[in-house]
């Protein structure tokens, strides 16, 4: 785990209970951003952190390959979803089952509230 962001904020691998990605197809990752406490999910929210800009800064990509990035209420997740730059299991592709993806959005800090 990260370690927290000081008297800034915290970062989301502290404030998530879960953050998982896996390949939506050969060519799409998904990544959930779940949360076991309503406040914490509601306070990631408010603050804007996870946004389709942000995505696309973390991973290097244009904004268009942001495909979905927004929150679901009834289950305090986040759920986003980005065009692999490479396709699965070609030749320049390091994880083939993307599940070593979610690792940039660890570090994002989250404001204190």
């Amino acid at each position: 785990m990260a370690e927290p962001a000081s008297n800034q904020g915290e970062t989301l691998d502290r404030v998530a209970k879960v953050i998982r990605s896996k390949n939506a197809g050969p060519f799409e990752i998904t990544f959930d951003v779940m949360f076991d406490d309503a406040d914490a999910y509601a306070r990631v929210k408010r603050s804007g952190v996870i946004d389709a800009m942000r995505i696309a800064s973390l991973y290097r990509i244009p904004p268009t390959d942001v495909l979905v990035c927004k929150p679901f209420d009834a289950a305090l997740a986040f759920k986003i979803t980005i065009r692999r730059p490479v396709s699965s299991g070609d030749w320049l592709d390091t994880d083939v089952y993307g599940c070593q993806q979610h690792v940039p959005l660890t570090g994002l800090v989250v404001p204190i509230a």
